[in-house]
């Protein structure tokens, strides 16, 4: 059996986040914490389906390691992406991080009917927002296994 370590692996991260600025905080931040980490941004879940499915102009897009989900995004909110991504056979073990501005029980409550991994709420300070990031970075980056695809080798 092969003996990689996960800290020799590069994560791909695809964020969903339709406010710039806090796409480009998040990317940066993930950026900073290992630099093989590889980041994809979509502006909206209608873009982030496309790359999820390899529709249209994103055919050549690779399946995440981990989502990066915003909830209130234009064309297709972030419920409705998480939904269509626990029911699509190859994509509904991609771990999903719901990281949203609303603290709203009734986001999270659907959140976790849909099967998110983990809903955060962005703080409105900035040093915290970029703690935030780096913590979830190092976790779901670092220390968490995801679900094998079935293309690990076996003993």
């Amino acid at each position: 059996m092969s003996h990689v370590t996960k800290d020799q692996q590069p994560i791909h991260f695809l964020i969903v986040e339709d406010d710039l600025d806090h796409a480009h905080v998040i990317k940066r931040t993930i950026k900073r914490e290992r630099i093989l980490n590889r980041v994809d941004h979509a502006k909206d879940g209608q873009e982030a389906w496309e790359m999820l499915t390899k529709a249209g102009e994103h055919k050549d897009a690779i399946r995440p390691d981990i989502i990066i989900l915003d909830i209130k995004m234009p064309r297709m909110d972030g419920h409705e992406l998480l939904e269509k991504i626990r029911a699509n056979e190859e994509l509904k073990t991609i771990p999903v991080v719901m990281m949203t501005t609303s603290d709203a029980e009734k986001d999270r409550l659907l959140a976790y009917q849909n099967n998110v991994n983990s809903y955060l709420v962005k703080p409105l300070d900035f040093d915290k927002f970029h703690q935030l990031v780096r913590e979830l970075s190092l976790y779901w980056g670092v220390w968490n296994w995801s679900a094998p695809t079935g293309e690990e080798k076996r003993d």
